[in-house]
């Protein structure tokens, strides 16, 4: 077994801790500090939020990652999903979103809701088409639906979603809040080169995020 020279071994750690530098998050580049950090709902845990809407398609094509993201993530890291709501426009697909979480439906649903608007077109947001379309769903109850839509509960949520959308100063989806501190996203990697998003640097900065967070903890 070969033993390093001292100055080179130095510089192997000189090296390795200068990619550790280039690969920290930027402040203001790669995420954003929020001005007055919010309230969080998971006791004990980092609570990463993923502000979304149904008929945004870059939501859609986060929506894979972010699948890989929290499958992987550690246990003590509480990850949801939480509508954008700005305006009445918004209330439709956040409504379906809670009605579905209100009936265990979720995990059954979530993707079909997403297919639907992005790969079929069919306008969820208006009622009498999402009445219709729910309606043809195996395994889904359209009358406990509709009632669970309209419901006081369901509602209530609608609002406390407008209420974060406003805290967390939300402008555009799909935006990644962390812990009630930091917010992060697809518009924080894009790739100057090309344009697009670049995934792996976006869950990289959201790892960093939550790691500085944990350590806190």
């Amino acid at each position: 077994m070969k033993v390093l020279k001292p100055m080179v071994f130095a510089l192997v750690l000189g090296a390795v801790a200068a990619q550790l530098a280039v690969a920290a998050p930027v402040p203001d580049k790669d995420f954003k500090t929020l001005a007055q950090a919010q309230p969080t709902e998971a006791p004990g845990k980092v609570e990463v939020l993923e502000f979304f809407q149904y008929g945004c398609g870059h939501c859609y094509d986060l929506e894979p990652t972010m699948k890989a993201w929290s499958r992987k993530k550690p246990k003590d890291v509480e990850f949801r999903y939480v509508p954008a709501v700005w305006d009445e426009s918004r209330m439709p697909l956040a409504k379906t979103f809670y009605a579905l979480e209100a009936l265990g439906l979720l995990e059954q649903m979530h993707d079909k809701v997403y297919d639907a608007i992005h790969q079929k077109q069919v306008r969820l947001s208006e009622r009498d088409v999402m009445m219709k379309w729910i309606a043809q769903q195996p395994g889904v109850d359209a009358k406990k639906f509709e009632e669970a839509y309209d419901s006081f509960g369901v509602n209530n949520k609608v609002q406390r979603a407008a209420q974060m959308t406003k805290a967390f100063r939300i402008s555009g989806t799909p935006t990644i809040a962390v812990n009630g501190k930091y917010l992060t996203g697809p518009s924080y990697a894009i790739d100057v080169s090309s344009g697009s998003v670049d995934y792996n640097k976006m869950t990289q900065t959201l790892d960093d995020l939550v790691g500085m967070e944990r350590k806190k903890k």
